[in-house]
């Protein structure tokens, strides 16, 4: 027996999503909870629209231009997807389809009014609502004319909004299939949103009622202004916005029983929801319910105490979501544990904020690396009860810039440590090669002691902190004496034995190598965005091509495991994609003279030099001014024999990182010959743990790895919160800087000086388009921007802080940086002219 094309709202479930669409499915499953009512009505079946779609003439060529255009080109988007609603509007609505939307509408009321709204089988996922892109009809009355909007939801399929979103969320057109939910409409006193977690600050414990008078359709679509009510755990409206003198459209009473059907909701789909209801005269009415994708998730701290949790990708500054191996390689490899929500990892701090001496020593740590973080902290910590109060746990540390120098560490540590680290890294790479299966598993559970044992070395951890702890003594004291401010931005010029500046600058000499020989550059121009290495091998057939070749696998040997966001195990590598590297070459093959780098670091190194004299000059003129001179240049000598080690420990994990990875992708490789997985890349999906259970059994849950891929791109439009709550509040920091002049955008200022030019705004390191004097405006830079720091003249980061490594590139190529800008991508314009305070820390956007 055929299915049927109408089912009516009583027959439906959340499981059967595929055949009546996300919102009819949500729908059927609110008709089955306690004490809520929704309106009656019915389902026309995504069968029905298969059916269409197949009577529909040219639609499949027109379905396959549409998924061949260029995402951006909104005008022929336009133009195509006017094109296919055209053509399934006109196809007639089957006589069976007919029959029973009519016999449905007898029912319920053939002259009562109707809604009739469309229900994507792509629409109101946890991942993705879709909110808005398809078309809801109301006040519809009469078959005939029901029959006439339900043809008009099957074509809004294919509004460009909906393209444009699909387009945006990886979905392909032809998997998604509509259905058409028909309701009476309910004429209510009052309606509006009611959201179960509060959608601007993610809490989950305090719910928020949009309400006006009569139906709430120009509500949604923000034609008029709601009320507007919050109540925090269920026990009174903590806050009303009325946009009416006269009355608020709800009483507490309502607001308060409100929520406790919302609560109700949230329990039965296990997530925080955008809910859709009206009151009419016998009570509440809800009429749609959807997940708020908005919302960043929590961790998992499987208990019910309060948690406060801080962005390592703040840290780190790769704020972008990670894949499941990539996120378990780094809590596998790290010191502290490490917390998985929304594809980035967190720490969490709580215990550290409930001591008194625990909490001044990471404030003032949070302090130095962001000051975002440390405000957001203590705005929480301002917030009675939230944070348990205990005994200290211990001693918080000496503060920073003390009465009197460090004490001297001995510079020869240094090299001591970054041999060690290439004979363990040599060591496991030699290991490694002989280990396969449940084997290799075993071995780099063990080989992440070592790896940890490393980064934990004391000595490592002295060496780091003495080029740290000079640096903070050197700003301290010199602006205290001398009223220099972040006079050790210029001090620390081409400082030796940084691995990551010495990076940007080794490219530029790649350039050097290229320059001569036109025949190659222009070879590299035709294979700019080459994803792999086969043009490697094209250069020897050209004059100047084996050179270049040569030049360019030279610098791979020594900087190929890093990559943009290379925190994530699973990114590509430049050595498994060194197309990546040639615009900044061709960049450098353009703007600069041969000799560019040598002639940067001794000019660095000369700035430096002069600093360091003027600086002793003045300071011998003070009082007791021999005693500050002398102690002065220890902590500049100090600041430049150590401050180039702060990037090598990074290099060192990377480099072990792209061990693991070639060990790990070969193991995928036998898994896929032995038919256990489709692609090698599968196992990015998978967690360590998981992956070591399937070299072990050869078996391979394929709708988890499907899963996880869709989970990983939908994590990529949530927007991580430097700080974190287990009430799911993402808490907002603020500089509370009175020094900031009017319009300009606040931020940390991470290397002196102040520079005008044009703003390049690159949100992908392989399309930067840079000039000489430009200045790079980007989200955050993690060390493999460094080779783009060589011919900027100034940089803008949402993200960083003192410490991080886009701001100790900047410091030791001479560049103004202000770190830490909120939202800095979106409010500067490509091509704009800006001025960079890096002493100050501001940004100014010229007319």
């Amino acid at each position: 027996m055929l299915e049927p094309y109408v089912l009516d709202l009583r027959e439906v479930d959340g499981t059967r999503a595929a055949l009546v669409g996300g919102k009819g499915a949500n729908l059927g499953a609110l008709v089955g909870i306690d004490e809520i009512r929704v309106p009656g009505g019915f389902c026309v079946t995504t069968d029905a629209f298969r059916r269409v779609m197949a009577e529909a003439p040219l639609i499949d060529d027109q379905l396959d231009q549409l998924s061949r255009v260029d995402p951006d080109d909104r005008e022929a988007i336009r133009t195509l997807s006017e094109r296919i609603r055209r053509t399934v509007e006109a196809v007639a609505v089957p006589d069976e389809l007919v029959v029973e939307i009519t016999r449905a509408l007898a029912r319920l009321g053939e002259e009562a009014a109707y809604a009739v709204r469309s229900s994507a089988t792509a629409e109101d996922l946890p991942t993705a609502s879709f909110a808005g892109q398809q078309d809801t009809y109301l006040n519809v009355v009469g078959a005939a004319a029901v029959l006439r909007h339900v043809s008009r939801c099957w074509a809004s399929l294919f509004t460009e909004r909906a393209v444009i979103y699909r387009r945006r969320n990886g979905i392909d057109h032809r998997t998604v299939h509509m259905a058409v939910v028909v309701q009476r409409m309910v004429l209510p006193r009052a309606s509006g949103v009611l959201f179960t977690a509060d959608p601007v600050t993610g809490d989950r414990k305090v719910a928020t009622v949009d309400a006006g008078f009569g139906l709430g359709e120009a509500l949604v679509s923000g034609l008029v202004n709601p009320d507007v009510f919050k109540v925090r755990d269920g026990e009174a409206v903590v806050e009303v916005v009325s946009r009416r003198q006269e009355r608020p459209a709800l009483t507490d009473a309502q607001v308060l029983r409100l929520v406790e059907l919302g609560r109700r909701i949230e329990a039965r789909f296990g997530r925080p929801q955008d809910i859709e209801w009206c009151l009419a005269d016998d009570g509440f009415q809800i009429v749609q319910s959807r997940p708020i994708t908005t919302l960043f998730p929590v961790p998992e701290a499987g208990d019910q105490e309060n948690h406060v949790y801080v962005s390592v990708g703040h840290g780190q500054m790769m704020t972008d979501p990670m894949k499941p191996l990539g996120l378990s390689m780094w809590q596998l490899t790290a010191m502290v544990p490490m917390h998985e929500a929304g594809g980035r990892l967190f720490v969490d701090v709580t215990r550290r904020l409930a001591s008194p001496a625990s909490r001044a020593a990471l404030l003032d740590a949070m302090g130095k690396g962001d000051p975002l973080i440390r405000d957001a902290l203590e705005t929480v910590l301002d917030r009675d009860g939230f944070v348990p109060s205990l005994p200290d746990a211990g001693p918080g540390g000496p503060p920073a810039g003390g009465a009197s120098a460090p004490a001297e560490p001995d510079p020869a540590i240094v090299t001591e440590l970054i041999g060690r680290s290439r004979a363990s890294v040599a060591a496991l790479d030699r290991d490694i090669r002989t280990k396969t299966g449940p084997a290799l598993f075993d071995f780099l559970l063990e080989a992440f002691q070592e790896h940890k044992r490393v980064l934990g070395d004391p000595l490592s951890h002295q060496a780091i902190m003495a080029g740290m702890e000079a640096t903070w003594w050197l700003n301290d004291k010199l602006r205290e004496w001398l009223g220099e401010k972040n006079a050790a931005d210029t001090l620390t010029l081409s400082a030796s034995g940084n691995v990551t500046s010495e990076m940007g600058l080794a490219l530029s000499d790649v350039a050097d190598v290229i320059r001569p020989h036109p025949e190659v550059v222009a070879f590299l121009r035709g294979v700019e965005h080459a994803e792999d290495e086969a043009f490697l091998g094209g250069l020897a057939e050209l004059a100047g091509g084996t050179e270049a070749r040569d030049a360019i696998e030279a610098y791979l040997d020594r900087y190929g495991m890093r990559c943009v966001g290379e925190i994530d195990i699973t990114r590509p590598r430049w050595r498994e994609r060194p197309g990546t590297l040639v615009p900044v070459i061709l960049d450098n093959v353009r703007n600069f003279r041969p000799g560019a780098a040598g002639r940067r670091f001794e000019q660095g190194r000369g700035k430096a030099r002069e600093k360091e004299l003027d600086v002793l000059s003045r300071l011998r003129a003070l009082p007791d001014g021999d005693r500050r001179a002398d102690e002065t240049k220890r902590m500049i000598d100090r600041v430049r024999s150590f401050a180039g080690y702060r990037e090598y420990p990074k290099y060192d994990i990377v480099s072990r990182y792209f061990v693991y990875k070639r060990a790990l992708l070969a193991e995928a490789g036998r898994l896929v010959r032995a038919g256990v997985l489709p692609e090698e890349e599968d196992i990015f999906y998978l967690t360590f743990q998981e992956l070591h259970e399937v070299a072990r059994s050869h078996q391979v849950d394929d709708g988890l790895v499907r899963r996880r891929k869709d989970a990983f791109r939908s994590y990529h439009a949530l927007i991580p919160p430097r700080v974190l709550t287990s009430d799911g509040e993402a808490v907002t920091g603020a500089y509370r800087r009175d020094d900031v002049p009017a319009g300009a955008l606040a931020g940390l200022p991470v290397s002196a000086g102040t520079v005008e030019g044009r703003a390049r705004v690159v949100l992908d390191m392989a399309e930067a388009d840079l000039e000489a004097g430009d200045i790079l405006v980007t989200a955050f830079t993690d060390p493999s921007w460094s080779p783009l720091f060589v011919g900027i003249a100034g940089l803008v980061t949402e993200v960083g802080g003192l410490m991080t490594h886009g701001a100790v590139i900047a410091r030791e190529y001479g560049l103004p940086a202000v770190v830490g800008v909120e939202r800095a991508t979106r409010l500067i314009r490509d091509g704009q002219r800006i001025r960079v305070h890096g002493t100050d820390g501001h940004v100014e956007i010229l007319p």
